[in-house]
């Protein structure tokens, strides 16, 4: 349900801006985003005080964030939006650039993971109507810019969310209510360090911090 509603924000948001282009105020669009950053504060504690493995949780976040820095995770995803982006405004195909620069958007990213995977595994999908919000906010700056193409980009999050969602169903008998539960305070920092980069009180590589999520199985064996 989560991934439906994203899908049909990107589709609203494209459509307005797509009809409405440069009438939108950039400021609008800024208090829009600021707002969103203020929700995803709430969110990331809500979320990560669901923790009782403390420890376990440290651990994760500077084992995770110290593999990803490595990995370079954020930087390679970086890299391969800019590669895209170069290419597509070379060739002048706004449609196109309009396609893949909301894909790479709305389908690259720690919400997009965590989010499905919190779908997936039976918990409430407020993350992904979070980004949904984001998304949608996100999709009348570029529609404006870039036109139609950024509406059959839902195509793409309904494609990767929903298999990423479709994955976690099919292995959630072997997550325990525990694994769950540590995961969901996992992503709740996660989203706590988006929330700051929304707001640009720090700038923060959270990409870098995914492999988290895959450490505290881990760790909550190791600091039962």
């Amino acid at each position: 349900m989560g991934t439906i509603f994203n899908a049909i924000a990107v589709i609203i948001g494209g459509t307005i801006g797509t009809i409405f282009k440069e009438r939108i105020p950039s400021s609008l669009q800024k208090l829009l985003m600021d707002a969103l950053g203020l929700i995803c504060l709430p969110l990331g504690m809500e979320m990560a005080i669901k923790g009782e493995k403390f420890l376990a949780l440290v651990f994760s976040i500077v084992i995770g964030g110290i593999i990803g820095e490595l990995i370079g995770i954020h930087e390679g995803l970086e890299k391969f939006s800019n590669m895209i982006e170069r290419r597509f405004t070379k060739e002048k195909n706004t449609f196109a650039k309009g396609f893949l620069t909301a894909t790479l958007l709305y389908c690259i990213g720690p919400m997009t993971i965590m989010g499905s995977l919190q779908d997936g595994l039976g918990q409430s999908p407020q993350i992904l109507y979070t980004k949904s919000l984001l998304d949608g906010t996100a999709s009348i700056a570029l529609a404006s810019a870039l036109g139609i193409g950024v509406i059959f980009s839902a195509i793409s999050v309904l494609v990767v969310q929903g298999s990423i969602t479709l994955f976690a169903k099919f292995i959630s008998t072997f997550f325990t209510d525990i694994i769950v539960q540590e995961m969901t305070a996992v992503g709740g920092v996660l989203i706590l360090g988006i929330a700051l980069n929304l707001l640009n009180i720090k700038q923060i590589k959270v990409a870098n911090l995914l492999p988290a999520l895959f450490l505290i199985p881990i760790f909550i064996h190791i600091f039962p």
